[in-house]
């Protein structure tokens, strides 16, 4: 099989956008968006379990997840990117062609973008993944306008959940926010900004153990880590704020990592370790983990490819690599 120019491993709005990029330059781009296994796992990543996205640019009257992924999807096809609803099991980037392998295919590549995401690390409650867009979230940029004047609880102890607090709280009537020991990992600064606002309210050696209401989330049920009781609390959010886990194992090994598993791509330019290898989206990103930004670095990272590509391959070997 004649080795591909450019190959994508990934479906969310960095890698179809990549996608986009790559098919407008000639490059044939085929892009893997995986299969549907459980929970958040979705081909189209995260946008997948969103019911509404009110904050990417160019729907004034929002837009559900499904619908901006299935556009990007359609927008990507059009021209001419090839997408195979496959999931990609292995990758060897110790030689050149580049594999990539499925469970019943291999390919070669002369060029790969990484776009394969984040997970949101979620609590270990049954059916805890049934409550998204029905009070659950991850994302509180993502979903706080939705809660305007309610009471939410935040879940996490870190730098991440007093971000969510600080920012939930101009927007809602109250912030509970639920910490499993006495003391907060967050940073010192962080946490004296959210201690001087007055309704953020604090819930120390607690966890939850439940999670109930009818169509949407209604209450949350708390119990002590110190003592042997239980406490109802009545909220209509509820925001994990527990962390994310970026999905490099394919690369653990092959690319340089970050401390948290991120993928480590040069200063101004979404290239890796690994010289005709690049990066984008959530698995690069460990701050601003937003549809948009995940788009914009998709782009970065096929114009990265393209210019390595004119440069590295399509001057000197024209005809090796299938358009």
């Amino acid at each position: 099989m004649t080795p591909r120019r450019i190959i994508i491993v990934g479906s969310g709005p960095a890698g179809l956008t990549a996608a986009i990029y790559a098919a407008r330059a000639g490059l044939a781009p085929l892009l893997f968006e995986g299969e549907a296994i459980a929970n958040n796992d979705l081909p189209g990543g995260q946008l997948m379990t969103t019911t509404e996205v009110d904050n990417y640019p160019g729907f004034p009257l929002g837009v559900s997840g499904p619908e901006l992924v299935a556009s990007l999807r359609q927008q990507a096809e059009r021209f001419g990117t090839e997408i195979v609803s496959r999931r990609v099991t292995a990758l060897d980037l110790s030689r050149r062609p580049f594999t990539v392998a499925t469970v019943d295919q291999s390919y070669e590549t002369a060029s790969i973008i990484l776009s394969t995401g984040a997970k949101a690390r979620m609590l270990d409650l049954p059916d805890i993944w049934s409550w998204l867009n029905r009070g659950l979230s991850t994302c509180a940029t993502c979903d706080g306008f939705f809660f305007k004047g309610q009471d939410v609880a935040v879940v996490g102890g870190g730098d991440s959940s007093m971000e969510e607090a600080i920012y939930l709280s101009r927007l809602v009537r109250s912030v509970t926010v639920i910490v499993r020991r006495d003391q907060l990992r967050a940073s010192n600064a962080m946490v004296e900004r959210a201690k001087t606002i007055a309704n953020i309210k604090w819930r120390w050696n607690s966890q939850i153990v439940a999670v109930d209401g009818g169509d949407r989330l209604a209450s949350i049920m708390l119990t002590s880590t110190t003592k042997a009781r239980a406490v109802s609390l009545a909220v209509s959010g509820l925001f994990i704020a527990i962390g994310h886990d970026p999905c490099s194992e394919l690369v653990r090994g092959q690319l340089k990592l970050d401390a948290k598993g991120y993928i480590v791509t040069e200063p101004s330019s979404r290239a890796t370790s690994v010289s005709g290898v690049f990066a984008c989206g959530d698995v690069q990103d460990s701050h601003y983990r937003q549809a948009i930004t995940s788009a914009g670095s998709g782009c970065e990272a096929a114009l990265d490819a393209q210019r390595w590509l004119e440069q590295r391959v399509l001057q000197s070997e024209p005809t090796v690599m299938s358009r």
